[in-house]
């Protein structure tokens, strides 16, 4: 894949809509601990989380339907003390850490968007089968 300064070194970014930009950014940014790669204006914003990224976006005019909100998972350690934060720092708090038979640590949260944010920190390495589930086979994972 060709390097571009603007692009984070990822595959998957998601995209989420606010009302205000800006204002999602710096919540995202200290609430969740993200870090701005950069903004233009007050309609787009790119941030960063470790080695993951996310895009934040104003409601395009000329959209015909408002956008469908999501959710996103982001990979944390101290998974205790980031939910503990984020609540402090206004964070809805929708689930608080649970420990999974997967082998996962998660919370989830809402931002001011409605966006629901899962949170999640290993605390196992669990084979899939281990817990219910079926691993893909090498092939279908090299693409």
């Amino acid at each position: 894949m060709q390097t571009n300064r603007t692009m984070p070194d990822t595959s998957v970014i998601p995209v989420l809509v606010y009302d205000d930009v800006h204002a999602a950014a710096e919540w995202l940014c200290r609430v969740f601990g993200f870090a701005e790669r950069w903004h233009v204006e007050n309609h787009r914003a790119q941030l960063s989380f470790g080695n993951g990224a996310v895009v934040v976006r104003d409601n395009l005019h000329g959209e015909s339907s408002p956008p469908a909100r999501c959710s996103v998972m982001v990979r944390v350690e101290h998974i205790d003390n980031h939910y503990q934060q984020a609540l402090a720092l206004g964070a809805r708090g929708v689930s608080a850490p649970e420990d999974y038979p997967y082998g996962e640590r998660q919370y989830s949260a809402e931002d001011p968007g409605g966006h629901h944010w899962l949170f999640t920190q290993t605390i196992a390495d669990v084979a899939p089968e281990d817990w219910g589930g079926t691993s893909s086979s090498p092939e279908l994972l090299r693409h």
